[in-house]
């Protein structure tokens, strides 16, 4: 994990690069040089001669051998051996756009077709470079930015080079420069640096499941010594189940999560505060627990609303679980519609 950036450092990072543009050649060794220090990752290495030594460079030569056997030399903007190849374009601002008598070639204005257009041949181009690395493999990851004002993740984990998409997805793929304020996104793009792998959706996935399945289970184990396993049962269900709804929004964002930890200083609160809940997700309307509106969950789950008494060590195994599950989503960085 990086340290926790300063604001301030941040905020400087993006002033200093929002107001470039239409200087692509000029200014993204540079702006990608910065931008690993603002990740806190190294920055690439100096070519050397032999190119099957350069794995993290700029300008990295691949080599496209055409049809007539002639073999054309093309240059990686920047190359991570295991990790991504990145291209860079610079665009500009509609306002920059009118200011310039004569506009430089290739620069395209932001937010327009011609941009999307851009970006998109900047992507096929990037995968046409992954192809040529094939001692390599090939990468996870596409990066396509736009210098000092997006950059854009595709993905193919099962490291084919068949089905580069959008990540996290078709939604979020593309980070606006001043987004990186957020440490998530930093961090994010810290592991497409360090650990690529480590984003894949399956992994995280059967990771939280099975911490998440691990802590439950040591629960219920737990319980069923003074308590009868179907009632057990339903009341894991109904805290798996309310932690789903935390999870897709339909319930508000770490709700659960953030009530357990409250409870952990008031144990004999959990049974009328749990069940309090439930009794409003059973019916919707105002939570007192929540204190705002929540929808009526159907199925029957919560008409229902025991909920068994916890000791310390039992509470804090609930918690563990609703983090891990939070962990995993953070990872994912996937956003639900509500």
């Amino acid at each position: 994990m990086p340290s926790d950036q300063s604001a301030d450092h941040v905020r400087e990072f993006i002033a200093r690069w929002e107001s470039s543009g239409a200087a692509e050649r000029a200014n993204y060794q540079l702006f990608l040089s910065e931008l690993c220090d603002l990740l806190e990752v190294p920055r690439p290495n100096p070519t050397v001669p032999n190119e099957r030594q350069n794995k993290y460079v700029f300008e990295r030569a691949v080599h496209f051998h055409n049809g007539d056997g002639t073999t054309t030399i093309g240059r990686i903007d920047l190359y991570k051996s295991g990790c991504f190849v990145l291209e860079a374009k610079q665009g500009s601002d509609y306002a920059a756009t009118l200011a310039i008598t004569r506009p430089r070639r290739g620069t395209a204005t932001r937010q327009t077709p011609g941009w999307d257009e851009a970006m998109l041949a900047a992507r096929n181009q990037a995968e046409r470079y992954a192809k040529a690395v094939p001692e390599d493999g090939w990468p996870p990851f596409l990066v396509i930015v736009d210098v000092g004002y997006s950059i854009e993740l595709y993905a193919d984990f099962s490291l084919t080079g068949k089905n580069y998409a959008q990540f996290p997805d078709r939604n979020t793929f593309r980070t606006l420069l001043t987004e990186l304020s957020a440490s998530s996104i930093r961090e994010r793009l810290r592991a497409v640096w360090l650990d690529p792998l480590s984003l894949d959706p399956t992994r995280i996935s059967a990771r939280v499941t099975r911490s998440v399945a691990e802590k439950l289970a040591q629960l219920a184990r737990d319980l069923e010594e003074t308590q009868d396993p179907a009632r057990v049962a339903g009341f894991l269900m109904r805290c798996i189940f309310t932690s789903f709804a935390e999870d897709v929004h339909l319930l508000p964002a770490n709700s659960w999560t953030d009530l357990l930890e409250d409870l952990g200083t008031h144990l004999d609160d959990f049974c009328p505060t749990v069940e309090s809940l439930w009794a409003s997700m059973n019916s919707g309307g105002f939570s007192p627990i929540l204190r705002q509106h929540i929808l009526q969950f159907n199925g029957g789950l919560f008409e229902t609303i025991e909920a068994l008494p916890v000791n310390a060590a039992q509470l804090e195994l609930l918690i563990r679980a609703a983090h891990a599950d939070l962990e995993g989503r953070r990872a994912l960085n996937i956003r639900h519609a509500a």
